[in-house]
């Protein structure tokens, strides 16, 4: 889990590596991440890396492809901004989202929404592209936490509304941890959305002091390119 906070104040990205894939193909289903930075903006000028300049922000890509939009201004709280995802019909989305997952609307426009649950939090953006969404393989999931009571009866919704329920009501046992409680979804374009216990999920977020250097250690401790390469292959790409 990556952030510039604590994940009870901060939206968070999860990164999954798998020591056999070497590549996943993406879709057309995640637009990016927007991020208000200064210092960000210029490290990226500093390091020279790779970007180009959209509207006034500065647009990079992570090394798998995956879009960032920097604005070149420093804010009070969470610097990430918004997280935009593709849809298929805007009006229907809406529908899903604001109508049924009680996201407030904050802006629309013809082709596009802004959404949240606060003012103060990361905000969704919805951009309707007038085709199919393909999530490929390197598709994701957006998570929330919410109060434990109220997984029951966001599942209750969903069922009478006949929309989709990838992962019933469930408890996760962590050994050594708090449980937590999911309900995981998807919305009309296929998008996974968990809702998670807010109670038990508060103890599972805690910042680990030493995050950092064991991120560091596995990276270091990672052989399995040479491993691959030994063995005469090369990593899966999917």
């Amino acid at each position: 889990m990556v952030g510039y906070g604590a994940e009870d104040e901060h939206f968070v990205v999860e990164l999954t590596y798998n020591y056999g894939i070497g590549a996943y193909k993406r879709g057309n289903d995640f637009r990016g991440i927007t991020i208000s930075s200064a210092s960000a903006c210029s490290r990226v000028l500093e390091h020279k890396y790779p970007h180009e300049v959209q509207d006034g922000r500065v647009v990079v890509h992570s090394h798998d492809g995956h879009p960032f939009h920097l604005i070149n201004e420093d804010v009070a709280g969470d610097p990430v901004k918004v997280v935009s995802l593709s849809v298929s019909n805007l009006h229907r989305s809406l529908q899903f989202w604001s109508g049924l997952l009680g996201m407030h609307v904050f802006e629309q426009r013809e082709q596009s929404a802004l959404l949240g649950y606060s003012e103060q939090q990361c905000k969704l953006e919805i951009v309707d592209i007038g085709q199919a969404v393909e999530h490929a393989a390197a598709f994701g999931r957006i998570a929330f936490s919410c109060p434990r009571d109220e997984l029951a009866d966001i599942q209750r919704t969903m069922q009478e509304k006949n929309e989709t329920i990838l992962k019933p009501l469930v408890a996760l046992d962590t050994p050594g941890k708090a449980t937590v409680e999911v309900v995981i979804l998807a919305d009309p374009d296929g998008h996974e959305i968990c809702f998670v216990g807010d109670e038990a999920f508060r103890s599972l977020s805690q910042v680990d002091p030493r995050a950092d250097e064991l991120l560091q250690q596995a990276i270091a401790a990672d052989g399995s390119a040479e491993w691959f390469a030994k063995k005469g292959q090369a990593k899966e790409e999917v």
